[in-house]
């Protein structure tokens, strides 16, 4: 009985917001299509797969592939470290690059000139990654670029930024930051729409100055945001982006450039190897899934958010 009075009490929700829910379907179809439907494909990665013969008529072979790259793959290892010192650093400095900028959005008193500036950084996410790769390469070009310009100019030898393994972290996060942190404050400036003035004007009474009410009411009141922000980001944890990555990394910097993703794109598409890049892809995703849940849980615990 409790069961069914649980689906009737949700099939009533369901018919008195009919309309939201119909808002739903175009992305839940999305998801079904082409995420979940796909996923079927997943098999390959136990298999010697066989275009000929198809994903039913190729033969299993168990966890090969797996053991293939952790153990007969010299540099497995240095592709993971590579990854992981990537998204950690992604983490540590364009993660809260946005929630810094919002709040500074917020102080400003302003309006047309805190209208320019978050126009300004909006711009950056507009480009494409091509366009983003092209002007780093001419930037830090050792011959033309403006960056050894201002070297010379201040006396020193030109570097060769994109040639040198130690340069390539830092230039590949400070490109992120410099292309999303804008965009990524358009959910902070929500939270921040959506906090009671009341609370500042109480502050104010209680004579809090500016920077006591941004770090005790501003900030607060992004967190739920920014704990739903930061377990979404850590599924994609293994999956740093490799477009710019593709369009960035040469064989100077392959030893800090050369990461889980390139190193899929050239077994599974350069050389054919379909079943050895899905078993890696799929390692990629489990693990992507495994961080999800633990910070969700980890969220569920000590805060009032969560995902689920």
């Amino acid at each position: 009985m409790e069961v069914q009075s649980k689906w009737k009490a949700s099939w009533q929700t369901a018919r008195k917001h009919k309309a939201l829910y119909l808002l739903m379907v175009p992305g839940i179809l999305y998801y079904i299509i082409f995420k979940y439907v796909p996923m079927y494909g997943v098999i390959i990665a136990f298999q010697d797969y066989s275009m000929g013969r198809g994903i039913w008529g190729s033969k299993f072979v168990g966890l090969k592939h797996f053991v293939e790259f952790f153990v007969n793959t010299p540099d497995s290892w240095k592709l993971i470290r590579n990854t992981v010192l990537l998204n950690v650093y992604d983490l540590v400095f364009h993660f809260p690059a946005p929630v810094i900028l919002a709040i500074l959005f917020h102080e400003l008193r302003n309006k047309w000139f805190k209208r320019f500036v978050q126009t300004v950084s909006y711009m950056p996410h507009f480009l494409s990654t091509v366009v983003i790769a092209g002007i780093l390469v001419i930037f830090l070009s050792p011959t033309t670029g403006i960056m050894n310009f201002i070297l010379k100019w201040f006396g020193h030898e030109p570097i060769m930024f994109l040639g040198l393994p130690e340069w390539f972290r830092t230039i590949y996060i400070g490109s992120e930051v410099w292309q999303k942190i804008g965009w990524g404050t358009i959910l902070y400036l929500a939270a921040i729409a959506g906090i009671d003035p009341a609370l500042y004007e109480a502050a104010k009474m209680d004579g809090a100055n500016r920077l006591q009410q941004m770090r005790h009411i501003t900030f607060v009141g992004m967190v739920p945001v920014m704990i739903i922000l930061f377990v979404l980001n850590l599924g994609h944890f293994m999956e740093i982006g490799f477009q710019k990555i593709i369009l960035l990394y040469n064989p100077l910097n392959y030893e800090t450039s050369d990461v889980i993703n390139t190193f899929v794109y050239r077994r599974g598409i350069l050389d054919a190897d379909f079943s050895f890049a899905s078993a890696v892809g799929l390692f990629q995703s489990a693990i992507g899934l495994v961080l999800v849940v633990t910070a969700n849980r980890i969220a569920r615990k000590y805060s009032e958010t969560s995902l689920w």
